[in-house]
C-alpha cells in the first residue's frame, strides 16, 4: 500500500476531528477488571507537573466496579465505558474515537503502571522539536525493581522473528540516558500526535493483546516517521499483570501468535517460511524457559 492511499484511508476521520489547545495532551488509560491497580495509575497521573492534560479511563467491560470506583475517587476523569472486554486493540480505538474534540497531542497508557510526576514534558517536547517524529517512548522500569530497566527501546527483526527490549533486567546507568531512535515503541505506554494516530490506523484490531504496538511502529517508520526513546521520561511497571505474569504461559502464546501475525503482515510471502522457522525455534525454547523462570523466580 503506497503512502497516499495509506494515509488516505483514514483522511475522513481525520477531518471529523476537531482538535483542542495544541499544548494539551489526552491520556488514555484501558482496564479490565484490575481496579486497584488502576486507581494507582490514575492517582500517580493526578500529581503531573504537566497540568494541560485530559485523562480518559477505558473501561474493558469490567465486573469488578472498575469504573464506578474511578468516577468515586476521580471525578475529574473521563470514563468511557465499553460493554465488553474489546482486547487491546479494540478497546484502545473504542477510547479514541468516543472522543469528541483531541487534544494535539495522545498517550496510551497501561493501566498497571505508575508514572514519574514529569514524565509528559520530555515525551511532548520531543514531538514538538521534530516534525518527522512520530512516536515517543519513555524510560520504563519494573514496578517492584525500581532501578531495574523493563524497557529502554524496541528492537524488531521480523526475518528472524525476533522482538526485544533494549536494556531489559539492566540496572539503569548512564548508557540508558540518551534519547535515540528504536526500532518500535511499547504499547505500555507511547505519546503521539492525535493526527498521526488517525492518519496512520489507530492500532490493528487483528491483535487482541501483543504485536499491536510493533505494528502500529512499522506502519509509522513506513510513513517516513522516526520513533524515539526518551530516557527522561520514567514511569514503572507491573509486568502482564492482566496475564497472570510476566512468565505466564499465556502470555507466552498471545506473544508467539502476535509474532505470528506481524510476520504474515510485513514479510513478502516469499521468503515467509525463513521466519516461520525461526518462530517455531524461538517459542519453543521460550516455553521451556518461560516454564523454568516461572518455577525459579518470584514475579514482579
Amino acid at each position: 500500500m503506497s503512502k497516499s492511499s495509506f494515509r488516505g484511508r483514514f483522511l475522513l476521520r481525520t477531518l471529523s476531528r476537531v482538535l483542542v489547545k495544541n499544548n494539551f495532551v489526552d491520556i488514555f488509560v484501558l482496564n479490565w477488571n484490575q481496579k486497584n491497580l488502576s486507581l494507582k495509575c490514575i492517582e500517580s497521573l493526578t500529581k503531573l507537573t504537566y497540568k494541560n492534560n485530559r485523562i480518559y479511563f477505558i473501561d474493558n467491560g469490567s465486573t469488578d466496579g472498575s469504573h464506578v470506583a474511578v468516577k468515586d475517587q476521580f471525578p475529574a476523569v473521563d470514563i468511557l465505558r465499553s460493554e465488553k472486554n474489546l482486547g487491546y486493540s479494540k478497546g484502545n480505538n473504542f477510547g479514541f474515537n468516543a472522543v469528541k474534540e483531541h487534544s494535539m497531542y495522545s498517550i496510551f497508557l497501561n493501566n498497571d503502571t505508575i508514572v514519574d510526576p514529569s514524565f509528559v514534558e520530555p515525551l511532548i517536547a520531543q514531538l514538538e522539536s521534530d516534525k518527522d517524529t512520530i512516536l515517543v517512548a519513555p524510560k520504563i522500569f519494573y514496578a517492584q525493581s525500581e532501578n531495574i530497566i523493563w524497557f529502554a527501546g524496541g528492537r524488531v527483526n521480523l526475518l528472524f522473528a525476533s522482538i526485544s527490549h533494549y536494556g531489559i533486567r539492566s540496572k539503569n546507568n548512564k548508557k540508558f540516558n540518551s534519547a535515540r531512535k528504536i526500532g518500535y515503541a511499547t504499547g505500555c505506554c507511547f505519546g503521539v500526535r492525535s493526527l498521526d494516530f488517525s492518519k496512520i490506523g489507530m492500532f490493528n484490531e487483528e491483535f487482541s493483546m501483543y504485536g499491536e504496538d510493533v505494528d502500529f511502529s512499522l506502519n509509522a517508520k513506513r510513513n517516513g516517521g522516526s520513533i524515539y526513546f526518551i530516557p527522561n521520561s520514567m514511569i514503572w511497571h507491573h509486568v502482564s499483570s492482566s496475564l497472570g505474569g510476566r512468565f505466564s504461559y499465556a502470555k507466552w502464546k498471545k506473544k508467539t501468535f502476535g509474532v505470528y501475525k506481524l510476520i504474515k503482515l510485513h514479510i513478502h510471502p516469499l521468503i515467509i517460511p525463513i521466519p516461520m522457522v525461526f518462530l517455531f525455534v524461538n517459542s519453543f525454547f521460550s516455553l521451556i524457559l518461560y516454564s523454568l523462570l516461572r518455577a525459579f523466580t518470584k514475579d514482579d
